[in-house]
């Protein structure tokens, strides 16, 4: 799993693999040995190379988090690359070309849009079934649809490209 953190002013990478019951970890393409578990709601006990961490994570109504680990405390917005997709984030926006990828395998049972049409930023795009649920890819931009590639019907797997809204 691949996320974006912004902690303090600075965006860093992070990558999490799960190898047995540990974490590998790798900071901005440093990797590091890691070992989590949320001992009481939102309290996290975290060690990272050998070194133990108490870390309280409380959500924010913008959307952010607020870390603390013993005296010192950061405000962290966590970016999800697979759940930015179809879905609009408060005044957070999208720019440039963007390509709409399925976010699970499934079937395309609906086309809300047909190329050339103007869209706003968290507008419903498609709809894809999957596991007998209904789920409205949405627009990550306001654009325009510049070409469909799914078409009702269709079967699609996690990835595929559906559309671009330029």
């Amino acid at each position: 799993m691949k996320y974006e953190v912004r902690i303090a002013g600075k965006t860093r990478g992070i990558e999490l693999h799960r190898d047995g019951a540990r974490w590998q970890v790798a900071l901005d393409g440093a990797e590091t040995n890691a070992d989590a578990a949320e001992i009481a709601p939102g309290i996290f006990s975290i060690l990272l190379d050998g070194v133990s961490h108490e870390v309280r994570v409380a959500p924010n109504s913008d959307g952010t988090l607020t870390l603390q680990d013993g005296p010192n405390e950061f405000k962290a917005e966590v970016s999800d690359p697979r759940a930015w997709r179809g879905r609009k984030h408060g005044a957070i926006e999208a720019e440039g070309r963007q390509q709409i990828v399925a976010p699970m395998p499934g079937k395309v049972i609906r086309l809300l849009v047909k190329p050339g049409d103007k869209v706003e930023a968290g507008q419903g795009l498609l709809v894809v079934e999957a596991m007998k649920m209904q789920n409205e890819v949405k627009s990550p931009k306001t654009g325009t649809v510049e070409k469909l590639s799914a078409k009702e019907g269709q079967a699609v797997n996690a990835g595929d490209v559906l559309a671009w809204i330029d």
